[in-house]
């Protein structure tokens, strides 16, 4: 038997309301601007070779250092894939290993100190980044969209586990 559906046609106009307000390209698009803001702004100050990619890794090693299993865990990619971003960024010069003295094994990864130079420059140029943020929506705001964004993380993050 064949149910006759209501037959709406595709609607440009409303089609742009719905694209204009969708949280995921709005999440897209802030996050494009803000690595095409902050990424020249660190070549100028002579991290040249830096990808705002690499954040994803480097924003996960603790002092104390971390495994390769641990930060490919925190960061959401294979531990194959993670030995080759460790190998490139131990390469550039951002991170050092030294072999676990719990498990001969593995290695644990440190910050190095161009590693922790790159973070201390990433401050200013985020401050740089969050003062345009706040030149344009105004600082309480900004705060109320972070607060926001940072319950959001926390709680969908716990539920993921």
């Amino acid at each position: 038997m064949f149910v006759e559906t209501d037959k709406k046609t595709f609607d440009f106009a409303q089609f742009r309301l719905i694209r204009e307000r969708s949280v995921g390209r709005l999440f897209w698009r802030l996050k494009r601007f803000t690595g095409g803001y902050i990424e020249p702004r660190l070549h100028a100050l002579g991290f040249t070779d830096f990808k705002m990619s690499y954040l994803m890794f480097l924003s996960n090693i603790e002092e104390n250092g971390i495994t390769n299993n641990e930060l490919a865990k925190r960061a959401c990619v294979t531990k194959q894939m993670m030995s080759k971003i460790v190998g490139l960024l131990e390469d550039e010069g951002y991170i050092y290993t030294q072999k676990n003295p719990a498990d001969s094994r593995s290695s644990i990864i440190f910050l190095n100190e161009r590693g922790k130079a790159l973070f201390v420059a990433l401050e200013n140029c985020m401050n740089e980044a969050r003062a345009k943020f706040d030149a344009i929506v105004g600082h309480e705001r900004m705060e109320q969209v972070i607060d926001t964004m940072a319950e959001l993380v926390t709680k969908l993050e716990n539920e993921e586990q």
